[in-house]
């Protein structure tokens, strides 16, 4: 009778098949193998078939393309030889085939979870699979495949409620990993560079403080050497793997620079030497590490706010950071004669960047300005510190006193109406130097600022725009100078405007008779002469002075292979620390002096619109009337 025909209703069914499969148990004692399946697995597959098996899901083809193919039924189900079965059944135990991985697995905290009662800890159908169909390793469908195995992970390390209450050094670790150089992608046929297995083992899976874990401290740089075995040995010899040696457990390892599972390479990190900086700063800032290794204090610091550090910060990838000098795996001290920054190999190493520049550059302070070694730049700190304030002070207070006096009497003085102020030309000189002085300012503190919020609002924060953006507005103010100078050399107006603002003895007597006025001193107001008169004079001979600085300084920066090369290194320090503090002196001069003598100052307010139309008008209410303006027109 064929299998599935209809039987007569006086047989039952039930004792037809349980005969038969007493039938086919007896044969196979001594049936030949076909096809990988005995006759005991065709005796349990006459219950157990693929359409419509009371205890095997995955089915007699799931079994067939399963890594178990071979295996015969009663080798997992222990309790299945018997027909009929026991009403239960005792757990499949892999061990019983697998007794190495499982004495492992016990021992791990996968394992020891288990042990204690923990129904949430992973046994091995969490990884492998369960059912009938678990597929080698070497299969792309495997769970533990190389393409597959990090899901399979993620399954309970990226599920909180599953975690909730086990300790992980890192919430959410798969996501970083696959977001990581490591993670699977693209560029490698979503296969990844080195799975979690490759890295924290297979069934071996301890914590990383355990003396055995792949990840611990004393064996994380094996681990990765697996892989990168040049950077191994180059870290062996190093500073850091001499001390790792030591067993010293302050030294950094490969997961303390690198990070754990969310590791980038330099190509795609935001401004690498930025993030070198902050990563060795963990140690190199550290006091603990500091006084351990007798390391040099204040060198990141300094170095911070070096050209390099700026460069960092404003997310220059082409910025110096600590590896581009020490080296990234094989960093030997100073005094190592092998070391890239040993005293005779600094040259070399300063020229990787500046041919031809090393030389001078081995000779100044290597992580900041060079103002411990040149009395220049103490000189121009100096300077700066005590001229900022006073000039500034001396402004605030000029023109408080004169908005004071102006606000409280009502008395205005009054101008021709007929007075030409700026020609045409003049009034484009202006718009130019007006517009690039505006740019430059933006741009140039951007670069030195380069995480202010500010900088975020503008939409500047991007270092090449900054950089190009602050060097074509140079060029446009470098023109202007230059039209400029010859517009006052060569023009008959420009000479005549020149002698205008030559200052004079009268000019002093007009400042003290201004302030004794405002003061309260002086009853009348001053009556000056001259088509210009000291404030105008002041801002004029100040621009001048500060457009002669900022280019030259500007040349000397932008220029900075040649300036290198034939200047010593304190030349160009002096030329970046001249160049900011002139930068600020400018602006706060503009904004104290210029703004309050066009909007600010009563006689003007809200505005001088002369930079526009030309002519300076008469304002609304005057009393007394008076006539500041003598003399014949320029």
């Amino acid at each position: 009778m064929k299998t599935g025909s209809p039987l007569p209703e006086a047989f039952p069914a039930g004792k037809f098949r349980l005969g038969a499969a007493l039938l086919l148990c007896v044969l196979a004692l001594g049936a030949p193998v076909s096809e990988g399946r005995t006759l005991e697995d065709g005796a349990c597959l006459l219950c157990h078939r693929e359409t419509g098996g009371r205890a095997a899901p995955a089915g007699a083809q799931a079994l067939a393309d399963s890594a178990h193919a071979r295996i015969q039924c009663i080798s997992c189900h222990l309790q299945a030889g018997t027909v009929p079965h026991p009403e239960s059944q005792a757990p499949v135990a892999c061990g019983r085939c697998h007794g190495a991985q499982s004495e492992m697995y016990l021992n791990t905290r996968h394992g020891c979870a288990t042990r204690r009662g923990r129904t949430e800890a992973e046994t091995c159908s969490d990884c492998h699979g369960a059912g009938h169909g678990i597929r080698g390793s070497d299969r792309k469908d495997s769970p533990v495949s190389r393409q597959q195995v990090s899901r399979t992970c993620a399954g309970c390390h990226q599920d909180t409620e599953r975690a909730e209450g086990v300790e992980l050094l890192e919430a959410g670790p798969v996501a970083s990993y696959l977001r990581s150089v490591h993670g699977p992608g693209p560029a490698r046929a979503e296969a990844p560079a080195a799975d979690c297995a490759d890295c924290h083992g297979a069934h071996s899976l301890y914590d990383s403080t355990h003396p055995e874990s792949p990840v611990s401290r004393r064996n994380i740089s094996g681990t990765c050497g697996k892989c990168h075995p040049d950077v191994s040995a180059s870290y062996a010899e190093s500073a850091h793997g001499r001390a790792a040696l030591r067993g010293d457990r302050q030294t950094p390892f490969c997961t303390d620079c690198h990070g754990g599972h969310a590791v980038a390479s330099r190509t795609e990190a935001d401004a690498p030497a930025r993030v070198e900086a902050e990563t060795c700063s963990g140690c190199h800032e550290s006091e603990p590490v500091i006084r351990n290794f007798g390391l040099p204090r204040a060198l990141l610091g300094p170095y911070g706010e070096s050209y390099h550090g700026l460069a960092a910060r404003r997310g220059d990838a082409q910025a110096v950071g600590c590896t581009s000098c020490h080296g990234h795996h094989g960093i030997l001290p100073p005094e190592d004669p092998r070391s890239s920054v040993h005293g005779a190999n600094l040259p070399m190493t300063c020229g990787t960047c500046h041919p031809g520049a090393g030389r001078r550059l081995a000779e100044g302070t290597v992580h900041g300005l060079a103002q411990s070694k040149h009395w220049s730049i103490r000189a121009a700190l100096w300077f700066y510190w005590i001229v900022i304030p006073l000039a500034l002070g001396a402004m605030l207070l000029h023109n408080g006193l004169d908005w004071a006096r102006k606000t409280l009497t009502g008395v205005r003085r009054a101008v021709h109406t007929d007075v030409v102020r700026f020609t045409v030309n003049e009034r484009v000189q202006h718009f130019f130097l007006l517009a690039s002085f505006i740019v430059l300012a933006l741009s140039g503190f951007a670069l030195e600022f380069p995480d202010a919020a500010w900088v975020r609002w503008l939409a500047i924060d991007d270092e090449a725009v900054r950089r190009s953006v602050h060097r074509g507005a140079a060029l446009v103010f470098s023109l202007l100078s230059a039209y400029h100078l010859a517009y006052m050399v060569f023009s008959d107006r420009g000479r005549r405007l020149l002698r205008e603002m030559v200052p004079r003895r009268s000019d002093g007597k007009d400042l003290l008779e201004v302030v004794a006025y405002n003061l309260g001193v002086r009853k009348e107001p001053p009556v000056h002469s001259g088509f210009y008169r000291y404030p105008e004079k002041i801002e004029y001979w100040s621009l001048v002075w500060g457009t002669g600085v900022m280019i030259l300084t500007g040349a000397l920066l932008i220029s900075s292979g040649v300036t290198l090369r034939h200047f010593p290194l304190w030349v160009f320090d002096l030329a970046t620390m001249v160049h900011y503090y002139e930068a600020i002196l400018a602006c706060a001069a503009v904004a104290v002096w210029h703004f309050y003598g066009v909007i600010f100052d009563p006689d003007v307010y809200p505005m001088n619109c002369a930079w526009f139309h030309g002519r300076i008008r008469r304002p609304r209410s005057v009393k007394p009337a008076r006539e500041e303006y003598s003399g014949e027109t320029p």
